[in-house]
């Protein structure tokens, strides 16, 4: 009997124990996007920690200039919030239009747009495609990322973290 109580202890010490906590993913500091590269990068402390393949508007070249013009804004902004429940697979808000995009809207007399993102695949989305945004830009002005990348980048990515837009 004692043997078994012995055994009934030890097995419960180690059910019981827990498990080491996994070491949490480094956290962004600054986000880049060269849009020409196709490329966002994920930095800590001025040191790559990832890159991602990306798309972009169905307007690449050059910055956004109005609402639905289909161009990917250019300039420095932060991540302003998040949403779990967009129509893609997870999302976090990019702050545009800053003050100099909607000067420069006003001075056109056009809406400078907003609501872009970085953003996975609409849900829905079979996994059967692979990955979609690596073979096209198709995007109304946001930055897509495959899924399983955005919930990466989700967990990685504070609000307010800067995230600077190059051509």
């Amino acid at each position: 009997m004692r043997k078994i109580s012995s055994l009934f202890f030890l097995l419960s010490m180690f059910l019981f124990s827990g498990t080491p906590s996994a070491k949490p993913e480094p956290q962004a500091d600054k986000i880049l996007v060269e849009k020409a590269a196709r490329k966002l990068t994920l930095f800590q402390k001025g040191k790559v920690l990832k890159n991602y393949d990306i798309s972009l508007g169905q307007e690449p070249v050059g910055a956004k200039q109005q609402e639905g013009d289909g161009k990917t804004p250019e300039g420095s902004y932060v991540i302003d919030y998040r949403n779990p429940n967009s129509a893609f697979h997870l999302s976090l808000h990019i702050s545009y239009p800053n003050a100099r995009d909607q000067k420069q809207a006003r001075a056109r007399g056009v809406s400078p747009g907003g609501q872009i993102m970085i953003h996975g695949l609409p849900n829905g989305t079979p996994s059967l495609l692979g990955n979609p945004q690596r073979l096209f830009d198709w995007t109304n002005g946001c930055i897509a990322v495959n899924n399983s990348e955005i919930e990466e980048i989700w967990k990685r990515v504070p609000n307010g973290t800067p995230i600077e837009i190059r051509p």
